[in-house]
């Protein structure tokens, strides 16, 4: 056999999912991009240095005023803000194939994803609070009509004080006028931000081979460990045609301890499948990833479809291929899986 074609044998495959399964690297870039400016972070620092990393650990870093009880939601928030850079150019930019008069209007979307009307560094907030709010006095514009219909009344006639209505509208609606001052130049800002997300083609895309690779494995032999949440990975996969597998470990599951680099995704999506990590192959395309693998005790094979090769080689992984075109999977009689890697 050629020394650039190399065969072996496995039990099962865990595949991590972005960059490796799914392109979906333009869309997580302009979130992680979007979080930098709000925090006043160089953008590029941070897209590099959470490539690959749970959102709950990246956010914790980056956001460390962000308390634990707060911590599902601003991650979930964040998620949804992936699936809208992915989704706004067809739903609201070029892309968009619909006539409505509004289809360009970035405050209309008709899926998950983030409550557009939030500022950029806080989360939506609940339908309870909005209620809340809503319900709590009359609008200033209530008030308003109602001073203008109680200023036909003589000054003196309101318990003998005045001016009455003069001094309501300077004390009592002072910082309404405010807020909505605030208000106004947000929704400014959004807009902006929403248009500049819907002007670029950032939609998920599948990777070379994995249609074939994952068609060619029996069911109950293929896993995903995923560094993304269940909203993420899942809108993720569904967004190309994938369906998740029965076994999708993603990085909110409250089983694991920790994230990449850490070999417990893989290990947790292991043992769910029946088998030791030792005896599987791991496919991933970033160092953290790769070296997760590798501390899980598996074959890794390493996919240049993320980074160039010489940002992964030091990783650990045992091959490195282009993509996963160059590998080719064959169940056996015996139940296990053959593999010829195509170097």
């Amino acid at each position: 056999m050629s020394p650039n074609v190399q065969t072996f044998y496995a039990d099962a495959v865990l595949f991590d999912m972005d960059g490796t399964l799914t392109d979906s690297i333009a869309a997580v870039e302009a979130a992680w991009g979007k979080v930098a400016k709000d925090i006043g972070q160089d953008p590029a620092y941070v897209i590099a240095a959470t490539h690959g990393k749970r959102a709950v650990d990246n956010l914790s870093q980056f956001k460390p005023h962000i308390k634990s009880h707060e911590m599902d939601d601003e991650v979930q928030t964040f998620e949804e803000s992936i699936l809208y850079f992915a989704d706004a150019y067809n739903m609201h930019g070029p892309g968009s194939q619909a006539n409505s008069p509004f289809v360009n209007s970035p405050l209309s979307s008709g899926f998950a994803t983030p409550d557009m009307s939030m500022t950029p560094n806080s989360s939506a907030p609940s339908s309870r609070a909005s209620s809340f709010v809503s319900s709590r006095r009359p609008s200033f514009a209530s008030r308003l009509n109602n001073m203008l219909t109680m200023s036909v009344v003589p000054e003196t006639s309101v318990h003998g004080q005045g001016p009455y209505f003069e001094d309501s509208i300077m004390e009592e609606d002072q910082q309404d006028i405010m807020a909505s001052e605030e208000i106004h130049k947000q929704k400014h800002l959004l807009e902006a931000w929403q248009q500049e997300a819907a002007s670029v083609d950032r939609s998920v895309r599948i990777l070379p081979g994995v249609k074939r690779m994952m068609g060619s494995i029996p069911e109950g032999q293929y896993a995903v460990a995923t560094s993304g949440a269940k909203t993420y990975a899942h809108g993720c996969m569904t967004r190309v045609g994938i369906v998740p597998p029965r076994v999708t470990i993603t990085a909110d599951d409250k089983r694991l301890k920790a994230g990449k680099p850490a070999p417990d995704p893989f290990l947790l999506a292991a043992s769910e499948l029946g088998f030791s990590a030792k005896n599987c192959v791991v496919f991933e395309d970033s160092p953290s990833g790769i070296r997760a693998g590798v501390a899980s005790g598996a074959t890794v094979i390493a996919v240049c479809t993320s980074h160039e090769r010489k940002q992964i080689e030091h990783a650990g992984a045992h091959f490195i291929v282009e993509n996963m075109e160059r590998v080719i999977c064959e169940p056996c009689a015996d139940g296990r899986l053959k593999f010829t890697v195509q170097l």
